[in-house]
């Protein structure tokens, strides 16, 4: 599994952390281990393009950062 850093966008309040965490959740083999305003950290073995395609399909579109 490796560990995806987003940054999403459009995520604004307690509501919106839980759609992002349900969503990261519901894809297969992933586990959102941190969801914050604005960030998420994600466990996956799932593409980060799949990731970021079910964000942006539920309303809150995400970039990959980079890892240091």
């Amino acid at each position: 599994m490796s560990t995806l850093t987003l940054r999403i966008e459009n995520m604004h309040c307690g509501s919106c952390i839980r759609h992002v965490t349900q969503t990261l959740n519901a894809l297969p083999g992933t586990h959102a281990e941190e969801v914050r305003i604005g960030s998420a950290r994600v466990t996956t073995t799932a593409e980060p393009e799949k990731v970021q395609q079910a964000l942006t399909a539920a309303g809150y579109p995400a970039l990959v950062e980079p890892t240091a």
